[in-house]
């Protein structure tokens, strides 16, 4: 139960996606002055070494954010005009385009801690959130795993947030109704599980139908793996059918890398090529969300994509 370790794949490609979108939602919702409350079910351990032995081992940040930031730090060429700008805008990078906006916020964010060494660190997202969240904003933190749970309350500590962050060694997809609704009547819950036991694609379905049931009009935002498994297929179709029956808007955002078939490797063996793609959904999303991520997706796709099968797909409804 307790094998996961998300440090193996911290800036991976899955992380862009759900990072990149959580600060999407954050600052907006972060315009109103009204107190937040923002719930991470599955926080992991917080802040994460690229450099170390378990990023290393995997070497998932290499097609990830560091692709991102070699992006950004890649000088602007020179237009040959107006129209071919615009015919290549789904090419950054490899034209030297700006990132979108979405994605820029993302990698200033992670370069925030990353002030000598651009590629060192790697926040996770309660240190996303840490980061953005005002003084007088609450952020509920739940991480299950013991070695993970200690080493998130001791990063989470040396930020002197005092009454503001509070970490529970607990398990969030039972905990998280006891903030909802919370006292401002605004809340985000963040809900990313390893999906390593099977029934975590259930839980999720039934914690978001809980939750909406407490509070309707919180946002919820559910990442979960693409993988030839019937539950990850079902999940957001039944998140979809959640939302519709109950009258609130949704947002579902994929990102594909790579094909999802099976390889040989170069001593015959065939072997899974790691995860290909992953999935955001958001049930009550901010209206400014849908036109960023399709600015953002397609310049995803042209970074990190890794054959002929990477692709993206963006639909909304409610």
């Amino acid at each position: 139960m307790f094998s996961y370790r998300h440090a193996f794949h911290a800036g991976n490609h899955a992380d862009v996606l759900k990072h990149a979108t959580l600060i999407a939602i954050l600052s907006h919702m972060l315009e109103k002055e009204a107190a937040l409350m923002v719930v991470d079910t599955h926080a992991g351990a917080g802040l994460y070494r690229l450099d170390g032995d378990y990023a290393q081992t995997s070497g998932e940040s290499v097609d990830g954010i560091k692709k991102l930031l070699a992006a950004k730090n890649t000088k602007p060429k020179q237009a040959a005009s107006s129209s071919a700008a615009s015919k290549n805008k789904t090419t950054a990078g490899v034209h030297g385009i700006e990132l979108a906006p979405l994605l820029q916020n993302y990698v200033s964010l992670v370069a925030e801690y990353n002030k000598t060494d651009s590629s060192r660190i790697y926040p996770g997202s309660p240190f996303i959130m840490a980061h953005l969240l005002r003084d007088h904003d609450k952020l509920k933190l739940f991480e299950l795993h013991p070695t993970d749970a200690k080493t998130l309350a001791d990063n989470i500590a040396q930020l002197n947030a005092g009454r503001k962050i509070a970490v529970h060694a607990q398990d969030g997809f039972e905990n998280v109704k006891k903030f909802l609704p919370p006292p401002a009547r605004r809340a985000l819950v963040f809900c990313d599980p390893s999906y390593e036991m099977k029934d975590d694609y259930a839980r999720v379905l039934a914690m978001v139908t809980d939750g909406m049931t407490r509070f309707a009009t919180g946002t919820f935002a559910v990442w979960y793996p693409i993988i030839p498994r019937p539950e990850a297929h079902d999940l957001p179709k039944r998140l979809k059918t959640l939302a519709t029956k109950s009258g609130k808007s949704w947002l579902h955002a994929t990102l594909t890398v790579k094909s999802s078939k099976l390889i040989t490797d170069n001593e015959g063996e065939t072997v899974r090529p790691g995860l290909p793609a992953s999935g955001m959904f958001i049930i009550n999303p901010p209206f400014t969300l849908k036109p960023a991520l399709a600015l953002a997706l397609p310049q995803l796709v042209t970074h990190l994509g890794q054959d002929k099968n990477a692709a993206f797909t963006l639909e909304s409804g409610g």
